[in-house]
Formats: C-alpha cells, structure tokens, sequence
C-alpha cells in the first residue's frame, strides 16, 4: 500500500481521499438502518469506511448525522460516505455539512450529470457548494482548500446511458471515482431481475469498460458487493475499491442461520 503522507493520519478524511485518488484497495460496508449504535460497532471493525445509504436506505437526515458522528467514535478505522438521494447541490451539501467524507451520487447518465455532482461538492470558484460546515467543520476543512483536498465525490454507473457515457464520465475534471450500482445496471442491460443469470456475460463486459476506463482515466473505479468473498474477487479483477452490503441483509441471514442451527437436532418445533 502507498505510503501516506506523514501529515496524514490513518482513519481519517483526508488519509482517505489520498488513499482512494491513488487507487489503492480500500473496503467498505453498506448500512441502510437507522441504528447509530450497530454502524459505530461496525466502524470499529477494520473497514476503511461506511457508506449510509440515504437513497433506499431507511435513514433520514437525522438518522445520517447521528450515524456520521458514531463512524467517526473513539477506535473507528472508517470514514463514513453518503450514497444521497439524487444528484442536487441541497442533500449533497447536507450531507457534506454533517460530516460525510464523500457522496456517492446516483444515476449519473453523462459527462455534464458528472460536472453538476461535482460543482455540489466543491466551494467557488471550483463549484457551487453553499459554505456551512455546520458538524464538518470539526473534522474536515473548515477552509475551502482544505475541505475539497478531504472530501471526495463519486459518480454511479448503473443505467445504460452512463454506461455508454463512462468513457467521458471519468474524464470529468474533479470526479474522484466511479461506483457501479450492479442490481440497477443489471437491469439497464436487460436483465429481467437485479440478479437475472441470462445477462451475466453482459454484465461482466460491461464491469470491464468501467473499470477499464477509470483506470484509464486515472481515477477510482468501486462496485457494490453482497458479501467478503465478492469483494475480494471483484478487487483481484482490478476494480480498487469494494462494498459489502449490507446491515439488513446480514442481520437477517445470521438471525436465519442461528435458527436453523437450533432446530437441527429435532428438538425444536
């Protein structure tokens, strides 16, 4: 792993941006409850960070903040990532003013969806992000220049336009990485669910020519993954970083795997 700078402390915004901008393999996990006290557990793991989803999740603004502030608790190793609602300058900058390392930003369709994601996260001259750094300014900035070196933004690809569009996507001046949604993108392709095994050649061309032009491009190319050994494999293919998702779906499978162990011997109606 490069290096950091010795300014730098790991865990940290700004140890983060340098990491992920030098395409070094970084991994995360995906939260979608509302429970501040599960997600500080997590970020105490080893994850280099914990992306809130504030999409589909079910969390609020509130439930993000409260979330934020236990990412960043005594002993956490991540930094927590805002997936936000839509690409719009009002829940990028709320979620940059509680305290987000980043955003990644959904249904990025072209170059120009790209620039305005961009423009939401960086002060003027380089943007238009409205100044108030209301809980962000205890760890990230405060001073413009400090806060765009610290904070990073991350297009989706997960639609047939931005697919067809990546090339021109990565090379959006600013962007730091493209994150690829695969239920969405499997879909866009022509899958008939989010994991229709009819599209899978498709679908692995079309991880290809993301990950082919972020590199390219010299940026961050991340995927969603649903479990440890998906992540590995999608990093060992050349993507730098990976997500595992998620709280809910783990919380279940385990509660579900516990069960049937208890019944195994019979005993148990």
């Amino acid at each position: 792993m490069t290096a950091l700078p010795g300014t730098l402390a790991p865990g940290t915004p700004a140890a983060f941006a340098a990491l992920l901008r030098a395409r070094e393999p970084l991994v995360g996990y995906w939260s979608v409850l509302d429970s501040p006290v599960s997600t500080e557990r997590i970020a105490r793991l080893g994850y280099d960070y914990v992306a809130l989803d504030a999409q589909h999740g079910l969390i609020d603004h509130a439930g993000v903040l409260a979330s934020l502030t236990a990412i960043d608790t005594k002993g956490s190793t991540a930094v927590g990532l805002v997936r936000v609602e839509a690409n719009d300058p009002s829940p990028i900058g709320k979620a940059l003013d509680a305290g987000a390392a980043g955003v990644i930003v959904p249904l990025i369709d072209s170059a120009q969806d790209a620039a305005d994601a961009v423009a939401a996260v960086r002060y003027p001259p380089l943007g238009r992000r409205s100044y108030g750094p209301m809980r962000a300014a205890l760890r990230i900035g405060p001073d413009p220049a400090d806060a765009h070196r610290e904070t990073v933004v991350l297009a989706m690809i997960e639609t047939a336009e931005g697919l067809a569009h990546v090339e021109e996507i990565c090379a959006t001046e600013g962007l730091d990485g493209v994150y690829v949604g695969p239920s969405d993108l499997r879909i866009a392709i022509g899958g008939t669910t989010s994991r229709d095994p009819a599209v899978a050649a498709e679908f692995e061309a079309a991880l290809v020519t993301v990950r082919t032009a972020a590199g390219a491009a010299g940026i961050a190319a991340g995927i969603h993954t649903g479990d440890g050994a998906a992540a590995a494999k999608r990093l060992a293919e050349g993507f730098t970083f990976a997500t595992v998702a998620c709280d809910l779906v783990h919380l279940e499978q385990v509660a579900s795997g516990h069960l049937a162990a208890a019944k195994a011997s019979g005993e148990a109606r």
